[in-house]
């Protein structure tokens, strides 16, 4: 994992350096923009796509639903069984069943999304530094171009940077 890298103090100066990185032909996809806490106010904050987590976990819920009214139904009805002219199927009960299942489905559906989108479980290294948790605000350009690292050191720099660190 190659990258360099400036930690900044403020938003304003992290958002100009995101801006300069652009403007001098780096992609999207190869600027991380790492921070303590959102910053919604500002556009470094939003360029990252949005999720369908919800509807997968809606998605999960569903077939959660359907698994508990399923079972709930089936365990029911397979057995004959003399209820003295009771309904054999009891709803009011079956309410706990579908509803555990539901929130089981909505969950693992939500964890499993969530894991898939974030790439946890991955053996690449990406750029870190432990001043981030004191409230920095990293801009970093991972896997550049060994002809470009002057440039983006001098873009860094123009930003209002005044240590850059590489991790090679």
């Amino acid at each position: 994992m190659k990258a360099i890298y400036g930690l900044y103090s403020n938003p304003d100066s992290a958002q100009r350096a995101v801006n300069e990185l652009r403007r001098q032909g780096v992609p999207d996809g190869s600027i991380t923009v790492i921070t303590s806490q959102p910053y919604e106010e500002y556009e470094f904050s939003h360029r990252y796509k949005q999720t369908w987590i919800f509807w997968i976990a809606a998605g999960g819920g569903a077939l959660g639903l359907t698994g508990g009214l399923t079972l709930a139904y089936l365990t029911e009805t397979l057995w004959p069984i003399v209820t003295g002219g009771m309904p054999i199927v009891a709803w009011w009960p079956n309410i706990i069943i579908m509803f555990e299942l539901t929130m089981l489905g909505s969950i693992l559906a939500t964890v499993v999304s969530l894991m898939v989108t974030t790439e946890l479980p991955t053996m690449r290294s990406h750029v870190y530094d432990a001043e981030v948790s004191q409230g920095k605000i990293m801009v970093a350009v991972e896997e550049p171009v060994d002809e470009d690292v002057a440039k983006l050191e001098r873009t860094f720099r123009t930003s209002g940077i005044q240590e850059i660190k590489r991790v090679v």
